[in-house]
């Protein structure tokens, strides 16, 4: 029993509502105790890897069908997850609780760990063989100026998605998974995680704009 336990009455609850109001006041997130996962999902894997190998084989056949499938697949996938993630998910994550904020954190980025790498490339890889296949490369397209301008928005938005978005996720996974959390690493990178989310999605508006333009030019 505590020594406030051992005190009568209303000494008791005083000095046990000044000890609530000291940690209160100090503004330390109480950590709870890490949850076990894996911070890449092996079964996932696999399917990363038939996914990787069919874009092999489409541009190794040179298909149209096939580099416009992964290529439009995959980017409906990225600009999905981007807008949703910057202008949905994000802003609903910084105002969860820490507990639910890390539950949410441990069952959500090991998937993106896998996800976001994935389409990331096959968006890459299909949009410069569709460019390639169709002509758009060349100096005498029309609308040449435009496609150079998706090359740069979505380089910018690959930097950020994987130099960035990655980096912070699979540092607060890491970071969760030691036997004490630092809450301030964590919300440090979460902040950092939204931010680079938000900015990804305004800059996924001006790819939808961009590709819009060319498939009906």
């Amino acid at each position: 029993m505590t020594d406030v336990a051992r005190k009568p009455g209303a000494a008791g609850l005083q000095e046990a509502g000044a000890q609530a109001a000291g940690a209160v006041q100090s503004g330390a997130p109480a950590m709870p105790a890490p949850r076990d996962f894996q911070v890449v999902p092996l079964r996932g894997l696999p399917v990363v890897a038939a996914v990787l190998a069919g874009l092999v084989v489409a541009i190794a056949a040179n298909k149209l069908w096939a580099i416009d499938f992964f290529h439009v697949v995959s980017g409906g996938i990225w600009t999905t997850l981007d807008l949703f993630l910057g202008f949905v998910l994000g802003p609903i994550l910084g105002r969860l609780s820490v507990p639910a904020r890390i539950e949410l954190t441990t069952r959500l980025m090991p998937k993106l760990m896998l996800i976001m790498p994935t389409v990331v490339l096959c968006t890459l890889a299909g949009g410069f063989q569709l460019a390639r296949y169709v002509g758009y490369l060349s100096s005498t397209y029309p609308y040449h100026g435009w496609v150079v301008a998706s090359f740069v928005v979505v380089a910018i938005m690959a930097v950020i998605a994987l130099g960035l978005l990655e980096p912070a996720n699979l540092a607060v996974l890491f970071e969760l998974k030691k036997p004490q959390p630092n809450g301030e690493v964590i919300g440090r990178l979460m902040r950092r995680f939204i931010v680079t989310a938000g900015i990804t999605g305004a800059m996924q508006v001006a790819t939808l704009v961009i590709m819009t333009r060319l498939a009906t030019s």
